[in-house]
């Protein structure tokens, strides 16, 4: 374990501080900040089976819908507004309290990811994509169309009115008065899903360095040679899927927490290319580059939103200001792929080898 130096505090303080600064800038700005953590937590995970694994899943965002469904039934009234026995138990209505239905998205979304890995397992490269990305549009037709004949899911209407997380006995969409300064809402649940982008990066640092990461990465660089030094694959590439998908499916749940509503068009494809893509940016199996690039990527189109605003008023509102986001957003990630092959902060091993090789080639 290493200790503590000036560098970790000073970061810690600096964490500890964003929001206090932000909010004085604006609410939203925090806001943004609260999405960037919910991104790095869905970036954490998918580095699990795409960055550790070396499995192109396409189909991740099913679990974050997973997570976010289960939290809205769980903590909404519409399953006691369509099922009257229910109503008739829980008079006072559900509530489901944190420790309950995190734990649930968490295990619905890993056994959902083992689910999707069963069927995969000899598929490789783009057949595997192709397979999770048909996972991920099924789950998303599922939640559209799942209020006929019974309604769980409400349709394309999506369930409203859910709880908020309750810490401590205080709900966080209420703000806190410390006298010195006032905590909002968007405030505390920033620090709510630092505490769980923390304990996620810890558990993905254990994992890296333990026989379960070091058989993950074997699989990713040659299955073949891996199950020839006795590594069971199947085994390994299942915990993989569901180990990723239960932070899709803890995520799932803060997002439903955090907006108050839910519906299928929250989990689109283009959400499964974005995550795809934040770790591909920051840098395959690197947590500190997986983190950067779900932090640029979730916070750039917020941030694009006051460039493409000039841009459309100096042509006369001739270009879409949605369309030109995209635009932008599209050419910053050419430009950085073109700048940074590997990612903006790639795994330090990776080079070192890269290096090595070039040197023995240069000196044949």
């Amino acid at each position: 374990m290493k200790a503590l130096t000036p560098r970790h505090l000073f970061w810690a303080l600096g964490l500890l501080l964003l929001p206090l600064l932000l909010q004085q800038v604006g609410n939203g700005w925090v806001r943004i900040a609260d999405v960037a953590l919910l991104y790095v937590l869905l970036a954490l995970g998918l580095n699990i089976v795409v960055g550790y694994a070396g499995l192109l899943d396409l189909g991740y965002v099913a679990f974050f819908a997973v997570g976010a469904y289960l939290f809205a039934l769980l903590a909404s009234p519409h399953l006691l507004d369509t099922f009257p026995l229910l109503a008739a138990w829980f008079p006072d209505g559900l509530h489901a309290p944190l420790w309950l239905t995190v734990p649930l998205g968490a295990v619905l979304a890993g056994l959902m990811g083992a689910l999707l890995g069963a069927p995969t397992l000899k598929l490789r490269g783009d057949y595997l994509a192709i397979v999770t990305l048909g996972f991920g549009e099924i789950i998303r037709v599922f939640m559209n169309n799942l209020d006929q004949p019974v309604n769980l899911t409400n349709g394309p209407k999506g369930l409203g009115q859910i709880d908020a997380v309750t810490v401590f006995g205080h709900p966080l969409s209420r703000k806190i008065d410390l006298g010195w300064i006032e905590l909002p809402s968007v405030t505390l649940y920033y620090y709510l899903f630092l505490s769980l982008v923390l304990v996620s990066v810890l558990v993905c640092h254990r994992l890296e360095n333990s026989r379960i990461g070091r058989a993950w990465m074997a699989i990713r660089e040659d299955e073949v040679a891996a199950k020839a030094m006795g590594i069971h694959t199947r085994n390994m590439k299942l915990l993989a899927f569901g180990m990723g998908a239960t932070f899709g499916g803890v995520s799932g749940c803060m997002f439903a927490a955090f907006q108050g509503f839910v519906s299928p068009e929250s989990f689109s494809l283009m959400e499964s290319v974005m995550i795809v893509a934040m770790v591909v940016l920051g840098g395959l199996g690197h947590l500190p580059g997986v983190i950067l690039g779900a932090v640029l990527l979730a916070a750039l189109p917020e941030v694009l939103r006051y460039v493409a605003g000039p841009l459309q008023a100096m042509t006369d509102g001739r270009l879409d200001a949605a369309i030109l986001r995209q635009l932008l957003i599209a050419l910053a990630m050419i430009g950085i792929m073109l700048w940074r092959p590997r990612g903006l902060w790639p795994a330090p091993a990776h080079g070192r080898q890269l290096n090595s090789d070039a040197g023995s080639e240069g000196s044949r």
